[in-house]
């Protein structure tokens, strides 16, 4: 096809050419212009279109950034970058249908006053955008313009409310590639990150998260938490790679501990890392005499194949996965562990304590046992090492039976080995006939051991041990006792840590940026506020001045900047600079501060209305009390239940009751209560003893909905939705 004279397919390729290139954008080196509240505004001006039908719901107005994405081959063998398209949704949280923040609440920042704004920032699975001209029909499903008021199909009649609806339901969507969310402040929440294993066809993980920390820093954000309730291989990837590198997946861009549930703490979160990262393999490979099992086989085998000596459970994970992305990178190379010790006459460690003559004598004991098999049959590795576990210790067995294929016996026959592709276990034969023309055995057999496990067995490996050795649920039995239920409780404390966090530190960039301004953090403080409102303290706003800036200027551009990030603050105007009240206002602050760099007004609201309570607290108007045995003081997002003698609210869990367990239609708790009453849960006579969550429950949750706050005996669950699938 040809368009004003040029082919289609160039037309597209010289389109794309022109956009960002995601795996560069933004540049690494630059620094924001700003604080959060206006390099977001500057940013989208800069670089984002505003589709015309945004105006449509000018509370949920949608931006959008195209990007090109490496090099695909179209049809005629010709390349094109594929796009992918940000959107940037502007949330205009009066106006919102979720005007509190469920992922503050648990994170800790429910003490934060509600923003004005919420930037909304998503990649689509299938790479298009949410906004522009079109729509789905909600009964048909057929594809609609935005503009049209019935549908064409189904002859629906479209309202303001089901595009209002549609555009929520794209916020809500679990299947985004990317979908982070900032508060005008500055706070936010990366709330999903799918890579391949997540349905992207183009981007991973890694691609997702360089790209997400690259505009975080470039936008001045301030923190950003996350939730790691991902997978890999189906796992537990929190647990899994905290073992492996000591730190969950998000620390690779910099995510630190944040917070953990059931007041657990930081130092907590370190001991059962270390705790369970050096737990002895020795433990699980010594039983005495008892028959071996196939953890010890599978310890033992990964421990011969590895160039250096496998001790702990770290050890053990970190080759595994090892083995497992080489299989995937390439299913036909050969591991470079294998080919370097091929050719050496001893190995590494303890292996280097045998001779030569040694390694014959088991090579030998293993060629006689591979003889009296009869026919073509194959002998599995286990049976093979059992056959001869008299003749040496286990390292040099283990060690034998990897260099046994493609050895020539002294009789002139080969040794075969090969992965059976049914059960997965390393097998061995004699071949006569396998026996090269040149009469060299080497390289005869294209079977490796890294690499003789498919990927695919490698995964059912690295499951068996993560359920054997790690999860606090399925642990292997092993001895001593206090062992392993150490090792059970610093896995719980694992998987218990959800939630982490990175602090960008945007005030030290301003100050590259901007070496000559004067950049304070301002504190506020509010006169004449009533004891529940002056529960709230928001956090510092950068204010960024000009290297004259008197303080009048820091007053006015205290007020502005209040104004603009909290709905609280609508009506704010600083009127003193607290410690310096009889400073003329316009003394300049580079002379009044010096090298001070947090300052704090003093100023009222101006015609409160009510505004100021209902906005206070992302935490809502509710006004409850947590205090659990396990120390918690505050919502983690876990589920809790609240006692019908005192109203506190602890965990079921610690509560004795399990997490997929029904609580009793009547709860007394035991340490303010249990004095009065005959036991720590009653059920009312007549009642079925059931209690459902919240949301189950219409006729009866209304009450303990948000915002009213907690009903006794009632249970909430307010963990948000799983933020992060898979990498």
């Amino acid at each position: 096809m040809v368009v004003n004279g040029r082919p289609m397919k160039r037309m597209k390729r010289r389109v794309t050419a022109d956009l960002y290139d995601f795996l560069a954008f933004p540049a690494a080196g630059d620094f924001p212009a700003g604080p959060f509240r206006t390099s977001v505004k500057s940013f989208l001006t800069k670089h984002a279109l505003l589709p015309p039908p945004a105006s449509l719901l000018p509370h949920l107005l949608t931006w959008q950034i195209w990007f090109r994405v490496g090099e695909t081959v179209v049809d005629g063998g010709e390349s094109s970058p594929a796009a992918v398209c940000l959107d940037v949704v502007e949330e205009d949280v009066a106006r919102s249908r979720s005007v509190y923040c469920d992922q503050c609440r648990v994170v800790g920042w429910s003490g934060n006053p509600v923003c004005t704004k919420r930037y909304h920032f998503i990649i689509k699975a299938d790479g298009n955008s949410i906004g522009g001209y079109y729509k789905s029909c909600t009964s048909c499903g057929d594809v609609l313009h935005l503009s049209d008021s019935r549908c064409k199909s189904c002859n629906k009649l479209m309202t303001a409310d089901d595009t209002e609806d549609w555009v929520y339901n794209q916020l809500e969507d679990t299947t985004h590639l990317l979908h982070g969310v900032v508060h005008a402040n500055g706070y936010g929440h990366l709330l999903r990150v799918n890579g391949r294993e997540g349905g992207s066809r183009i981007l991973s993980g890694c691609h997702i998260m360089d790209f997400w920390d690259r505009l975080c820093k470039i936008l001045g954000v301030r923190k950003v938490s996350v939730m790691d309730v991902s997978k890999k291989h189906g796992l537990e990837f929190r647990l899994l790679h905290a073992i492996t590198q000591g730190h969950p997946w998000y620390g690779e861009w910099g995510y630190e501990f944040g917070a953990g549930s059931f007041a657990l703490t930081l130092d907590a979160y370190k001991t059962a890392i270390e705790t369970l990262s050096t737990l002895p393999l020795s433990i699980f490979v010594s039983q005495g005499r008892k028959p071996r099992t196939h953890l010890q086989d599978l310890i033992s085998y990964y421990q011969s194949l590895s160039e250096r000596e496998l001790v702990n459970a770290r050890d053990l994970f970190c080759f595994l996965m090892s083995l497992i992305h080489d299989a995937r990178k390439s299913s036909t190379t050969v591991n470079d562990v294998t080919s370097k010790k091929r050719g050496q006459s001893c190995t590494p460690g303890i292996l280097c304590a045998w001779t030569r003559n040694d390694i014959e004598r088991v090579e030998e004991a293993m060629f006689r046992v591979l003889r009296a098999v009869t026919g073509s049959n194959w002998v599995s590795w286990r049976a093979l090492r059992g056959a001869v576990c008299k003749v040496a210790p286990p390292e040099l067995l283990d060690y034998c039976l990897k260099e046994l294929g493609g050895k020539l016996t002294p009789y002139g026959i080969l040794v075969q080995v090969r992965c059976n592709p049914n059960s997965g276990a390393v097998e061995y034969r004699l071949d006569p006939g396998g026996i090269p023309s040149n009469g060299v055995a080497a390289g005869c057999n294209d079977f490796s051991f890294s690499n003789g496990r498919s990927e695919q067995y490698l995964l059912q490996d690295l499951g068996f041990l993560y359920e054997a050795i790690l999860n606090p649920q399925s642990m292997s039995i092993y001895g001593p006792q206090a062992t392993r239920d150490l090792a059970i409780s610093s896995a719980a404390k694992l998987l218990d840590c959800k939630q982490f966090v990175k602090d960008y530190k945007p005030e030290k960039m301003l100050s590259i940026t901007n070496p000559l301004g004067v950049n304070l953090s301002c504190l506020v403080e509010l006169m004449e506020l009533s004891e529940e409102e002056g529960d709230a303290k928001p956090p510092p706003e950068l204010i960024v001045l000009s290297p004259n800036a008197t303080i009048s200027d820091l007053k006015y551009e205290a007020s502005r900047a209040f104004q603009e990030v909290y709905l609280m603050f609508k009506r704010f105007k600083a009127e003193e600079l607290v410690g310096y009240a009889g400073v003329d206002e316009s003394t300049q602050l580079k002379l009044l501060l010096g090298s001070t760099e947090t300052v704090e007004v003093r100023g009222r609201c101006l015609g409160k209305n009510g505004v100021v309570s209902r906005f206070r607290m992302e935490r809502g108007l509710e006004r409850w009390t947590v205090d659990c045995s396990c120390g918690a003081k505050d919502d983690d997002g876990e589920r809790m239940l609240a006692c019908d003698g005192c109203g506190v609210w602890q965990h079921t869990r610690c509560a004795e009751i399990p997490d997929l367990a029904a609580v009793p239609a009547r709860f007394i708790c035991w340490r303010r209560c249990g004095s009065s009453a005959t036991g720590q849960m009653l059920v009312t006579p007549g009642s079925t003893g059931l209690l459902h969550c919240k949301d189950e429950t219409p006729s009866m949750a209304i009450s303990g909905a948000r915002g009213a706050g907690p009903v006794p005996g009632f249970v909430k669950s307010l963990t948000p939705p799983p933020p992060s699938s898979v990498r």
